[in-house]
């Protein structure tokens, strides 16, 4: 990933409810014209294109097309199988955090420049190790209560020894809120990441206490008679 050197300028796609995180894998399903035009580039080239956060706040804006949000992440075409229809499935692999400065064409796909954007620790290794302890007891606590996970997803990243990448793969496959993970997207801050993820997660665990509660012996579809 850090011999990878970024273009300033990059194709991109702008989807509602998406977010990529560096080091994540994101499927792709291909079938609209621009994007297969686009795919077709990027194959020929770097193979690199980002995936931006629509901002459905602007989407009432004068003249605002599918509007992103300012902070996206570039990834890297990992995999690629064509169809005999002209889609294709794709798997992309996130590269890094990236501030887009422009819209610089919208035909006939939209194309972005680019500036990368580093983490930061934002704290000591022995505060990141707690958090990550932390992130990891909270999740195994919220799975026993009944929130599914990824198979094999808790013993992967409990073998993610780098503190970032750690925060980047966790928010992106067990966080379901797309705002959310757009926050946590453009947090650089790796301590504050971890400590917003578990916020949250904490949040979670006491809703679906409360929830356990109130509904007593009711079965799972008859809470609303308690």
């Amino acid at each position: 990933m850090e011999s990878i050197e970024l273009p300033e300028t990059l194709p991109v796609m702008t989807l509602p409810n998406t977010v990529l995180f560096p080091q994540s894998l994101l499927p792709l399903h291909i079938f609209e014209p621009r994007y297969r035009a686009m795919l077709r580039d990027v194959l020929h080239a770097h193979r690199l294109f980002a995936v931006a956060r629509m901002d459905e706040a602007r989407l009432t804006e004068p003249g605002a097309v599918e509007p992103p949000h300012r902070i996206a992440a570039v990834g890297i075409v990992r995999a690629c199988q064509g169809a005999e229809d002209g889609t294709s499935n794709l798997l992309l692999q996130g590269v890094c955090r990236v501030e887009i400065s422009a819209i610089v064409r919208e035909l006939p796909y939209r194309i972005i420049a680019i500036r990368p954007l580093a983490s930061v620790s934002g704290g000591q290794p022995a505060e990141l190790e707690i958090l990550r302890l932390e992130v990891m007891r909270l999740l195994q606590v919220r799975r026993r209560l009944g929130t599914p996970a990824p198979k094999g997803m808790t013993q992967f990243l409990d073998s993610i020894e780098d503190f970032d990448t750690f925060a980047d793969i966790a928010v992106f496959n067990l966080c379901e809120d797309a705002q959310l993970k757009q926050r946590l997207l453009e947090e650089l801050d790796t301590h504050r990441r971890l400590q917003l993820f578990a916020g949250r997660l904490r949040a979670e665990i006491e809703t679906h206490r409360l929830r356990r509660k109130l509904q007593g012996r009711l079965p799972d579809d008859g809470i609303d008679h308690n």
